[in-house]
């Protein structure tokens, strides 16, 4: 009888070290997407003038109320220096979400695409630490009258190595998307 309890007890004690084991699973910490309600992007001309400010703003976010865009209207052939504004307007105070993309540079891009005949194109001023661009700073120079698409798209976790990437083309970033805003811009 004693052994039969010596060894109920081993085999006891060898199923919970066993269970144990199996438990040692820690989670995997989640990167918790932050809400961005508005993106603000500002276009001031290199040889002075008034700033141009696009602003998409959604403070209910994706579905409800429709948001409210203030498209660029920019000069033809003209230089511009171009800051990216990134905010969580439901939390109060407002939430600076571009302080948390320059802090995590390494994974994050904004990128910039001009479509539908826009003469537009976007050249970086900015860098993470490995020398790869940000896009928070940048300039921007406008050709001839035109009218299109501009897209601004923040990514996080893009493979910023990856073919074209460092040029400004998402198209091999993979990451995923943090915000994509698409303004009706006008070059006049």
């Amino acid at each position: 009888m004693k052994n039969i309890t010596t060894i109920k007890s081993f085999l006891m004690a060898f199923l919970l070290l066993g269970l144990m084991a199996c438990d040692n699973d820690d989670p995997e910490p989640v990167n918790e997407e932050e809400l961005i309600t508005t993106v603000r992007v500002t276009f001031t001309p290199s040889g002075g003038g008034s700033a141009i400010v696009a602003t998409f703003q959604d403070l209910d976010g994706e579905g409800g109320n429709a948001p409210v865009i203030t498209n660029p209207t920019l000069a033809a052939n003209t230089t511009y220096s171009v800051s990216v504004e990134f905010l969580n307007e439901s939390e109060t105070p407002t939430e600076d979400i571009t302080e948390e993309v320059e802090e995590e540079a390494e994974e994050h891009q904004v990128f910039f695409v001009a479509a539908s005949g826009l003469n537009f194109t976007y050249a970086y001023n900015d860098e993470d630490g490995n020398g790869k661009p940000l896009g928070l700073m940048g300039t921007a120079t406008t050709g001839d009258a035109s009218n299109g698409t501009l897209t601004v798209l923040l990514i996080h976790e893009p493979n910023k190595s990856a073919s074209g990437v460092s040029a400004g083309d998402p198209t091999n970033a993979g990451g995923e998307e943090d915000v994509r805003v698409n303004f009706s811009a006008t070059i006049q």
